[in-house]
């Protein structure tokens, strides 16, 4: 089949991009042609990419697009509907739902009488998150477009079980519904690398962005250094300058020079296990989190994994039996789950133990062929 993938990313770092860009490379692999379609912005900088508007990544084809009537970072217009119909896919897959592009796609998807699944990228975040004027955009879009287009779409895959109450409160037909998630590479279940790290070594991995809520960790690992001048905090991913520059001064003013280190972003996926092995607890402080794919790549290398009690965060994570809960912005109880995760005991052992099993199901081995059967039925 020739598969379309409409996503607004093709590049940076985030949940969205690393879905798209995974599926389509495993469906490459099964014989599909599969095509994604995406804005030229990088994404979380709002800066234009400088690859080139055509470009073959793996298996798969991506076409890039530019933008109009951009509003911020993540919300921007771009238009691809002639491409898309010179194109004529058998299917279109596109991801997130409040997308102008994700509605364009139905109307297509019409045009060329074919089917058109939406990957729903679970955007129903806390109200207080937003500003007050969003929330009015979000709520006229989910009154006025949402109930009258969800159904409208062949499949609507929902990437989290949080979410589903949400959809059905919109309208959706519970036969449109079918719950897939994001996945995780099969190296993390079965690579096997040496630790060389000998020091204590606690993990972010992910966006240094202000929905990480990174004060929070820097706080709490300055809690725990007090207790524990050996231990180390590495802030793994890409930084956003001006929050960057807020975290460093933080850093700074605690005095945590020595301890706190900044390793900027890995693309190489041996790399990223091998870091993820290097440390000894892996945390995740955000103040947001849908389907927080990072907390779950370490519980698929045993770690000692402890979030913040975001949505995603408590869909993955049962506190005390796979993994360690806290309160969104508690430094105090974040810095008690550190330390206690640092000590070597028998609740601890097993909790490692439980992340492993908790998450054999994100495996993308099992989940692509669940998404290649439900593409050549539609």
């Amino acid at each position: 089949m020739k598969i379309l993938e409409i996503t607004a990313f093709s590049s940076g770092i985030c949940g969205l991009w690393s879905r798209v860009s995974k599926e389509s490379e495993l469906l490459s692999k099964l014989g599909h042609e599969v095509h994604v379609f995406s804005s030229n912005i990088k994404r979380g900088s709002g800066k234009i990419e400088n690859s080139k508007k055509f470009e073959k990544k793996s298996n798969f084809k991506i076409h890039r697009f530019k933008t109009f009537g951009n509003f911020g970072k993540n919300t921007f217009f771009w238009n691809y509907s002639k491409q898309a119909l010179k194109l004529k896919p058998d299917i279109i897959i596109c991801h997130a739902y409040r997308q102008y592009y994700s509605t364009q796609a139905i109307k297509i998807a019409k045009k060329l009488n074919i089917p058109c699944i939406l990957v729903t990228h679970a955007p129903f975040l806390e109200k207080k998150l937003r500003s007050p004027k969003l929330n009015l955009a979000v709520f006229l879009y989910d009154y006025f477009i949402g109930r009258r287009i969800l159904n409208k779409y062949s499949k609507v895959f929902a990437i989290t079980k949080w979410e589903l109450p949400y959809l059905f409160d919109l309208g959706i037909k519970k036969e449109k519904i079918e719950y897939l998630p994001n996945g995780i590479p099969e190296e993390f279940f079965y690579l096997k690398l040496k630790k060389n790290n000998k020091t204590k070594q606690i993990l972010f991995l992910g966006r240094i962005a202000p929905i990480k809520d990174i004060e929070t960790l820097v706080k709490a690992f300055f809690i725990c250094s007090k207790k524990d001048k050996n231990i180390k905090l590495n802030l793994v991913g890409p930084v956003e300058k001006e929050y960057g520059e807020k975290i460093k001064n933080l850093v700074n003013k605690l005095n945590l020079q020595d301890n706190v280190i900044f390793s900027g972003p890995i693309y190489d996926l041996k790399k990223k296990i091998r870091i993820i092995d290097d440390s000894n607890v892996f945390v995740l402080p955000s103040k947001r989190e849908a389907m927080p794919q990072s907390l779950i790549e370490a519980m698929a290398r045993k770690k000692i994994t402890i979030s913040s009690n975001t949505d995603g965060g408590k869909e993955i994570i049962s506190n005390n039996k796979n993994g360690y809960l806290f309160e969104i912005g508690d430094e105090k109880g974040l810095a008690n789950k550190i330390l206690n995760s640092l000590e070597e005991n028998s609740l601890n052992t097993k909790i490692k133990e439980k992340a492993l099993e908790s998450v054999k199901e994100f495996s993308w081995r099992f989940l692509i062929k669940k998404i290649d059967t439900i593409i050549k039925t539609q």
